[in-house]
């Protein structure tokens, strides 16, 4: 079937997003499971992804839970500890589709402010044809209605997607619009997927 654009989620594919290691490097393990058993923040960074002001939300959150507020701080003032390293052989793949002019999108769950902050950081960011950022859209994955603005932005017919996460739920949840899709587990079997449709060759890939 006929791809007509490649659409790339970010953290965990393009850029290693692992807030876990983060505070397990800082504070300790046995400190960190205390910390995410208190405190939702996963559930915090939803509300950023969903538009909410990164640094406003983050530092209310952390008045709310005064015992923590250092640590629930340093969501936002050390993020970019929180979102590295990129995933350079992602990044290469990105570049290669954009060499052989394959449309390339990005569909992320990620913050107004927060993404703002990570182009400053990533160049290749800013190398999408369409970038689709959830706190822009004011809905996150996996809700069906973040692939329907992405179909009616683009024009695209939904089974000429091709679409890589590294969330099964994010996945499934564009299958059953009809994307094509791809679980990713690591850059290798991703280039894989796309040397096996033909849109772009192993050297490619690795230049």
């Amino acid at each position: 079937m006929a791809i007509d654009a490649v659409i790339f989620d970010i953290g965990n594919v393009l850029i290693e997003w692992q807030p876990e290691r983060y505070y397990d490097a800082e504070i300790g393990p046995k400190r960190r499971r205390a910390l995410f058993e208190e405190v939702d923040l996963h559930a915090m960074n939803d509300r950023i992804d969903r538009g909410e002001d990164f640094k406003e939300t983050i530092y209310a959150t952390g008045e709310t839970y005064p015992a923590w507020r250092d640590e629930i701080r340093a969501w936002h003032d050390h993020w970019i500890e929180l979102a590295k390293p990129a995933i350079p052989s992602s990044v290469a793949a990105l570049r290669a589709l954009r060499r052989r002019g394959v449309p390339v999108f990005a569909l992320s769950n990620f913050g107004i402010g927060s993404f703002a902050y990570a182009r400053t950081q990533y160049d290749f960011l800013d190398e999408f044809d369409r970038p689709y950022i959830s706190g822009h859209m004011g809905v996150i994955k996996p809700n069906p209605e973040i692939y329907r603005m992405v179909e009616a932005d683009c024009g695209l017919r939904p089974e000429t997607l091709l679409f890589t996460d590294d969330r099964p739920d994010n996945i499934a949840a564009a299958a059953a619009r009809g994307w094509q899709t791809h679980l990713f587990e690591g850059p290798e079997g991703w280039i894989d997927r796309l040397v096996g449709e033909g849109l772009i060759s192993a050297a490619e890939a690795a230049a």
